[in-house]
């Protein structure tokens, strides 16, 4: 009854894990180019159950057979899927088509400064013509921060990635891919970081100017299974209420002396 009451709570554990991936979906349904998050389940390692004292096998330590100890979260995974395009018009808007990431130059509180990866193209200029992300970081080009003329009629930034102010070449946006991505992590701020063993690798995506990739969440199946898992946790909950009531009988009734 025990180990049954045990049971059925790692299961309301492991609802509630999925439960916040889920809802961290649904929060960043209109994020741009947000991935989702999924997470899988699994079945804690298994013990061999042996009976010990029992007179009717005379006192042999003998197998009952294999016990489990419940559920928990395997993995918790990133879906990083194509999302659709939103036209917006914007001359500084890029949306990338295919793998790939913009390389952004990322300063945190510390002043310290990184490379951060990001599918998020909302960009805009600074006075200065620097291209920088809406929190201020700075894009990448193939020649570091990219600076734009802020005098420039026309700005074209063609699928390749190349940047042109009135027909004048000024550089090409680094779009950069990489061979396995479970070696990338979120970093937060729509960001990924890498970790050791990532192997950067060139991108054949393309950009579209003026246009944002939407998320890749579908809010209706996140919602059908945000009740899915709810009616699995109040199952686990009924599991335990059960184990209780009968933990509470063995006390006060079979276990009464009269």
């Amino acid at each position: 009854m025990v180990r049954g009451l045990y049971t059925a709570y790692t299961g309301m554990v492991n609802q509630q894990k999925r439960l916040d991936t889920i809802t961290n979906n649904l929060a960043n349904a209109s994020t741009t180019a947000y991935k989702r998050e999924g997470a899988t389940a699994r079945a804690f390692d298994e013990y061999m159950g042996v009976r010990v004292n029992d007179k009717t096998v005379g006192n042999l330590v003998t197998p009952i057979g294999n016990m489990s100890l419940g559920v928990k979260i395997g993995e918790t995974y990133t879906d990083y899927s194509q999302g659709s395009f939103r036209n917006t018009e914007n001359t500084y808007d890029l949306a990338i088509e295919g793998n790939g990431f913009f390389s952004i130059s990322f300063t945190n509180k510390n002043g310290e400064q990184s490379i951060k990866y990001t599918r998020d193209g909302n960009f805009t200029v600074d006075a200065d013509g620097a291209l920088r992300t809406t929190d201020g970081d700075y894009v990448q080009g193939e020649g570091g921060d990219i600076y734009i003329p802020t005098d420039a009629a026309q700005i074209a930034i063609v699928n390749t990635g190349e940047i042109y102010a009135d027909g004048e070449y000024i550089d090409t946006i680094q779009i950069v891919d990489f061979e396995d991505y479970n070696y990338l992590k979120k970093y937060g701020e729509n960001m990924y970081d890498t970790v050791d063993g990532a192997v950067q690798t060139e991108s054949s995506a393309i950009l579209h100017q003026g246009y944002l990739e939407a998320s890749n969440i579908n809010a209706v199946s996140e919602m059908v299974e945000m009740i899915t898992i709810t009616r699995a946790y109040e199952a686990n909950q009924k599991a335990v209420q059960a184990a209780d009531d009968m933990i509470q009988k063995a006390v006060n009734e079979v276990g009464s002396v009269s």
